[in-house]
């Protein structure tokens, strides 16, 4: 009875942080169409528009993730030449993190 029990919250759990990691990719997505689309490929296949703009799904391949969470953090101001400063928070940093790991196979 308590090995069934365990395993229910363990399920529950992980069906939790499971639909916590799909509304983070999800709010991550809306972040990045409002403010980073306009110069960015921010979807699987798409150019960014801008051409010194890197489409982020390939990001990756130029930095580490954990390297992106910091440099959000401090305040993008780095980029591309006609890139604007922004703030975001600790919870949009995640947000937008877990957007662009789900980009990557």
């Amino acid at each position: 009875m308590r090995n069934s029990i365990a395993a229910l919250v363990i399920v529950s759990f992980a069906t939790s942080a499971a639909a916590q990691g799909q509304a983070d990719i999800l709010a991550g997505k809306a972040f990045v169409e409002a403010n980073c689309a306009r110069c960015h490929g921010i979807g699987i296949a798409d150019k960014s528009p801008h051409p010194d703009a890197p489409e982020f799904r390939t990001l990756h391949d130029k930095y580490p993730l954990q390297d992106l969470e910091e440099a959000f953090a401090e305040g993008i101001w780095t980029g591309h030449p006609d890139m604007p400063e922004f703030q975001t928070t600790p919870r949009q940093i995640s947000e937008i993190i877990a957007y662009i790991a789900s980009l990557t196979p």
